[in-house]
């Protein structure tokens, strides 16, 4: 009975001192796939604005013996893998830093429209375009991220394939020949498609030929932003991947640096 009662302890003891299981993750897990080009001289910005520029504070062995790296870091808000915050066409709406942090992750579906753009630079995403995709995968779920992938993030860094030129200036706008989402498209997204955020592979939400805007101004006014410049949409499958989208939070900023990963679904 001594030895019974004995054991009987011991485990109760163990089971008392074993180590809790580690708190569920609120991710998914899967692989990751980074969607983010890099920031350095070769980023493709608007022909408008500043380049980025990575200046040298301090790079090497200190007087008192151990290694010191600084760096003085000088960006436009809308160049490189960026966020549009809904102040940059619509105002009074969300500035970077206002934007609800639910907006920066979700679930994420994939329209591939990479075929069509590939003969056609100035391709607009449209209705028909959405509608077939769902005919296909299923309707486009509340809350979603929609990601819209051309192909273009293959011409990176060569802002003239790009682009459509690699010249600077307010001249160089006219130039402009990439795809883009059609304003139609937009509305239908707003009005029966209440999405998260929509992102592109492009240097825009609107094509390159656009004057207007108008996709920008009709998703921003719903306090849609947009994420711009992602790359690697062709790692990713139309629906299952999770997306965590992260810009820096500047104060009043209409965009800024964004690091946006996908998290890939398990293989069945």
């Amino acid at each position: 009975m001594a030895r019974m009662l004995s054991l009987v302890w011991v485990t109760m003891l163990a089971t008392t001192c074993a180590t809790p299981p580690p708190p569920a993750s609120p991710f998914p897990s899967g692989e990751l796939v980074d969607l983010t080009h890099p920031f350095d001289e070769r980023t493709v910005y608007w022909p408008t604005s500043d380049a980025f520029r990575l200046d040298t504070v301090a790079e090497g062995l200190t007087p008192a013996g151990y290694y010191y790296a600084a760096n003085n870091l000088f960006t436009a808000e809308h160049g490189g893998t960026h966020i549009d915050a809904p102040i940059h066409f619509a105002e009074g709406r969300p500035s970077v830093d206002q934007i609800p942090l639910t907006r920066f992750f979700g679930h994420a579906v994939l329209v591939d429209v990479s075929s069509r753009a590939e003969s056609d630079a100035d391709y607009q995403v449209t209705v028909e375009d959405l509608v077939n995709w769902e005919s296909e995968h299923g309707q486009i779920p509340p809350g979603t991220i929609m990601l819209i992938r051309t192909g273009f993030a293959r011409y990176w860094p060569d802002a003239a394939r790009y682009l459509g030129t690699d010249e600077r200036g307010e001249e160089a706008v006219a130039q402009l020949h990439f795809p883009g989402l059609h304003p139609d498209a937009a509305r239908w997204l707003v009005d029966n498609r209440p999405v998260r955020a929509v992102g592109i592979d492009t240097a825009s939400i609107d094509f390159g030929q656009s004057t207007a805007f108008e996709s920008h101004q009709v998703l921003f006014a719903s306090e849609i932003p947009a994420f711009e410049n992602l790359m690697a949409l062709d790692r990713l499958p139309p629906t299952g991947a999770f997306v965590v989208a992260l810009p820096m939070k500047i104060a009043g900023g209409s965009g800024g640096p964004l690091r946006a990963v996908a998290v890939l679904p398990p293989d069945d």
